[in-house]
């Protein structure tokens, strides 16, 4: 009996020393893996947005409160145009549609924040035609924040651009 408790403690300590020895070689390969996502949980085709770096394409604001930025890519060359608030965003596009008639396209992405992120590391981002609309104070005074869930009073996209337009600026 005490023959076997050896060779099952030796054969034990060999499954274990193979077992490290397979976790230290795949370990690199975690970490390469691991480097290949995008930083800043940015969704797929989203330029990351630099905080307190970038500007707004339309006012030249800063864009640092990432609560109500935006973002839209599009065109042959997939250009990305950055927002420091929905409403320069919904401005920007009525401005532009004769210069980039690909704005009409299925395949120009928008992306505006949800005004919920927990903060700028964890950010989410909602495409505006599928977000609700909120009234808050937002940079540029247009006061809306999109949210991922209708809550009461909040409007959809389409409400929420007439409003803006509406008001001017």
């Amino acid at each position: 009996m005490c023959g076997n408790l050896t060779v099952d403690r030796e054969q034990r300590r060999n499954f274990i020393a193979r077992l490290g020895a397979g976790g230290l070689m795949l370990t690199p390969l975690a970490a390469l893996l691991a480097g290949c996502g995008k930083k800043g949980g940015w969704p797929e085709g989203m330029a990351e947005i630099k905080w307190d770096r970038d500007t707004c394409v339309r006012c030249n604001m800063v864009i640092s409160d990432r609560r109500f930025a935006a973002q839209l890519r599009g065109g042959p060359n997939q250009t990305v145009f950055k927002f420091d608030d929905i409403g320069c965003l919904i401005f920007w596009l009525k401005e532009k549609t004769g210069q980039y008639p690909w704005l009409a396209d299925a395949a120009t992405r928008i992306w505006v924040a949800n005004y919920d992120s927990k903060s700028r590391e964890e950010m989410r981002w909602l495409e505006p035609k599928r977000a609700w609309f909120v009234t808050r104070s937002s940079p540029m005074g247009y006061n809306f924040a999109a949210v991922a869930a209708p809550l009461a009073g909040a409007l959809d996209f389409t409400d929420t651009r007439q409003h803006v337009l509406a008001k001017g600026k």
